[in-house]
Parts: structure tokens; C-alpha cells; sequence
């Protein structure tokens, strides 16, 4: 049977990566995970014990496209409360996980062929998705000099394009941008035309200032958020998405299509989780004690070429100085170490066979212990 020319999208090398230590692990090694971006701690006590509350009070079916009132209206007063924006909870889109959010943005705002840059490193979904969707991803190549986050000048000479997609803190890097350098960018693209998509999945996992959110510049872009990361529940697979006042009906008629609502436990538990401060910081805490560890163990087993992360719980480490093939690379690590690590070609197609990235999110006996199977690994080499 045939198949389309649009579904020939790349992998996803790191669920490749963890298909891999899942065997390795089936043959009865111990492999410690840095390759996925995943907590080690489950969903927050209190939105487990809600969700058991709403299972034994009745069935839990359809629920309106757009998401329970009151758990938009929770997103909503969660903006005034971070970043001290008040939001309409009309304008917020409760998706099925943040991966659904970038299938009704994208097909809410471009047509088949248009051109959108995103910044190289950058998630790798973003590509493979646009390109399902028959539109152009452009890579921008992020300078180090920028910490790996594009600037306006990136985009000068590019004709043609729709769209731009930013995440700060980014993934692989964990380099957010500043309040003048998000700006510059949303005027940028507000003089050209240009739709700008902020994906803020990361926010609430930062170490010194806060991230910014794109709805403290500006209310003509789409920002992009989910409950996996900071709020530990990625197999819950729930997420937001904030739009322009005009846009509200446009993405309500595509998520009755597309999706017809997100799951009515996830929404549940994801209402109760907004209460779950306390639980949440402490994970936040454990995270920053990892990045610290590993700020202090990576450049002792050889990994010296990294940019400290202001946010996320990834490092990305340039590895030219020992490999030009960073695929091969984490397979010799994955085997002679028993450490999973994601190549750098999932997030950079061009520069990317020469970096690492390294995830810090599970439990910190874990990283100690990984960070010193690298250190053996590299003495060994």
C-alpha cells in the first residue's frame, strides 16, 4: 500500500536510544537514564487522590473541545500569579499534551508550503510535525555566542517566512531568553508578519530569574505550555495553549475534529495539580541539586564544552573534541558504561553529530552514579 510523501518524517532518535537501554535492561544490566526528558517522581499526590475521588463519584466522558471551564480558568490564574498577567480563560486552549497543541497551532496558522524557522537546537518534533503538515521547517542556526537561542538578525535573511517558533528555557540547551532578547524577537516578527509561536513547556523549572512569558509582551502570538515537566506528568499527556482573543473559534473548530477533547482524567488531575505547589518546588529542588552535580562531574569525565543551563533539566555538551559521530558515541556509552544520552542530531540535523545532550531528571542517587560511570568510561577510553 502506498504512503504519502509527508509521513516520511526522521525518527525520534532518543525514544531509539531508549529502546535501546530497555533491552540492555531486559538483559539484566542496570542502566542509568540521562537520555530522556522525563521526571523520575510521579504526577503530585493530590491530583492522583482527585482523580480517585471523580473515579468513584462517576463515569468521566466527553468534556468540551477547549478543556474544563475551571482548569482554564486555573491556567489562567496560574499567568497571573507567575508572571503577573491577567488573562482571559477563554483565550486558553486545554490540548492533549503539548504535542497537540503544535498540530492545532500549526494548522491553525499556515498553509501547506509555508516556510517556519525554528532555532537549531531545537526540539526535534517541531520539524517532523510541520513536515507532516506539508509545510517547511528553516532551520536557524543559534550562534554559542547567543547561547544557542536565535536573535533577529538569524531571521534577516530568510524570505518568505510564515512562522517562527521559540522555547526558552530551550531544549537541548536550557538557555532562556531575556526580557529585551524575547522582545526583539516578537517585534521582529510582529513588524513582518511573521506568526510567533512561544513554547514555554519548561517554565517553573528555573534556577536564578524566572522565564518570561511571551503574554508579557505581547497578546498576538501563541504560547504553548503542558503539565509534563514542571508539573511531573508527561504519560498524563495534558497540556495548554493560550491564542489571540480572534483565534478562539479557529482552534475550537479544529481541536472538535482533531481530538473532540482531551481526557477527562488527565483534566481532573491536572485541575488539582495547580494546588500542588509545595511538592512541585521540592522536585524543584532535587533538579537543582543535579544540575549542580553535574555542572561538577561532567567536565571531570571529559565533557568540558557546556553552557551552564538557566532552566530545563538538560546540559548540552559539545563532544567535536572527542567524536565526530554522536550517534556511534552514545551507543559505545549506552554499552561500555551502562548510560543512556541522547545524540545531538536529534536537535541540530547539521551540528549535531558532534554534541551530547544529557538529561538531569531523575533521582540524584541516579545522576551521582552515572556521572561517575562517565568518569570511568572516559579513563577507560
Amino acid at each position: 500500500m502506498r504512503t504519502s510523501r509527508r509521513s516520511a518524517v526522521d525518527p525520534f532518535i532518543v525514544m531509539d536510544v531508549m529502546e535501546a537501554a530497555r533491552a540492555a535492561e531486559e538483559a539484566g544490566r542496570h542502566i542509568i537514564h540521562m537520555e530522556v526528558g522525563q521526571p523520575g517522581t510521579p504526577a503530585p499526590a493530590g491530583a492522583r487522590a482527585a482523580l480517585v475521588r471523580a473515579m468513584e463519584a462517576g463515569s468521566l466522558g466527553y468534556t468540551v473541545a477547549l478543556g474544563l471551564p475551571e482548569l482554564r480558568a486555573g491556567v489562567a490564574e496560574l499567568y497571573r500569579k507567575w508572571y503577573g498577567v491577567t488573562l482571559d480563560p477563554a483565550r486558553v486552549v486545554i490540548t492533549s499534551g503539548s504535542s497537540a497543541a503544535f498540530l492545532l497551532a500549526f494548522t491553525a496558522l499556515f498553509d501547506a508550503g509555508d516556510r517556519v524557522g525554528l532555532g537549531e537546537p531545537g526540539y526535534p518534533s517541531y520539524r517532523q510535525i510541520l513536515r507532516a503538515l506539508s509545510l517547511e521547517p528553516v532551520g536557524l542556526p543559534a550562534a554559542p555566542e547567543n547561547r544557542l537561542q536565535p536573535v533577529p538578525a538569524d531571521l534577516a535573511d530568510i524570505p518568505d517566512l510564515k512562522g517562527l517558533i521559540v522555547a526558552s528555557p530551550g531544549n537541548p540547551s536550557g538557555t532562556m531568553l531575556s526580557r529585551a532578547a524575547l522582545s526583539a524577537l516578537v517585534d521582529h516578527c510582529a513588524a513582518r508578519d511573521i506568526a510567533f509561536i512561544s513554547d514555554e513547556i519548561y517554565h517553573g523549572i528555573q534556577y536564578g530569574d524566572r522565564a518570561v512569558s511571551a503574554l508579557e509582551i505581547t497578546d498576538e502570538a501563541y504560547v504553548i505550555n503542558s503539565f509534563s515537566k514542571y508539573f511531573s506528568m508527561t504519560g498524563w499527556r495534558i497540556g495548554w495553549m493560550v491564542v489571540p482573543p480572534d483565534h478562539v473559534r479557529t482552534v475550537e473548530r479544529l481541536a472538535q475534529n482533531m481530538f473532540i477533547c482531551p481526557p477527562h482524567a488527565s483534566q481532573i488531575a491536572a485541575l488539582a495539580a495547580l494546588d500542588c505547589t509545595a511538592e512541585l518546588e521540592a522536585n524543584l529542588a532535587v533538579y537543582a541539586e543535579n544540575r549542580r552535580l553535574m555542572l561538577d562531574g561532567l567536565p571531570k569525565a571529559g565533557f568540558t564544552k557546556i553552557a551552564p543551563p538557566d532552566g530545563a533539566f538538560y546540559i548540552y555538551a559539545d563532544v567535536s573534541n572527542l567524536t565526530r559521530d554522536s550517534r556511534a558515541f552514545a551507543a559505545e556509552i549506552l554499552a561500555e558504561a551502562g548510560v543512556a544520552v541522547t545524540p545531538g542530531l536529534d536537535f541540530d540535523p547539521h551540528r549535531g553529530h558532534q554534541t551530547l545532550r544529557f538529561s538531569y531528571a531523575r533521582a540524584t542517587a541516579d545522576i551521582a552514579e552515572g556521572l561517575e560511570r562517565l568518569r570511568a568510561f572516559a579513563n577507560r577510553r
